[in-house]
């Protein structure tokens, strides 16, 4: 699903961008709340890159963000980068659509980005987390739709 929607978006002359997490140190406060073994964890994942299923293509974006959104100051080039390209208008996928997913949305719409969550496109742990953070999107911060719509949309144009 996501890999036909970055497909789509490069046959469209759409830019695709991939957010990877760095290995940044978390905070005092943050290891205190996760404890150190999800400290861990994130670490590891974070050297991982992109995911081994997706192809990155030669004009693709990837970037690495030292917070939870890839749209919060100072913690990853993606609105600049975006900007520099004319870009006003995202696609949002990824995990966790309540925490990473959401917190881009939300930032994103406070940038002055249209955000669309695609609804199929996003994961969490539980479906009541996935469908309550989609919800809160729809609601407030951008739309919501599903991969099917979303590539309408971009085959229209």
């Amino acid at each position: 699903m996501i890999a036909g929607l970055a497909d789509a978006l490069r046959a469209a002359d759409g830019t695709v961008a991939w957010v990877v997490p760095s290995a940044y140190e978390r905070s005092p406060v943050e290891v205190e709340f996760l404890g150190p073994d999800a400290v861990k964890l994130h670490q590891e994942s974070a050297a991982g890159g992109v995911w081994h299923e997706f192809t990155v293509g030669p004009a693709d974006l990837v970037v690495q963000k030292s917070a939870y959104s890839a749209f919060f100051p100072g913690k990853c080039d993606l609105p600049d980068l975006l900007r520099e390209r004319g870009i006003d208008t995202l696609l949002i996928t990824g995990t966790l659509t309540n925490v990473c997913c959401e917190s881009s949305a939300r930032d994103a719409c406070v940038l002055g980005f249209r955000v669309i969550m695609v609804a199929d496109g996003n994961a969490a742990r539980r479906d009541d987390e996935h469908n309550a953070a989609l919800h809160t999107i729809y609601r407030s911060f951008g739309d919501v739709r599903p991969c099917d719509e979303v590539l309408e949309l971009i085959a229209a144009g």
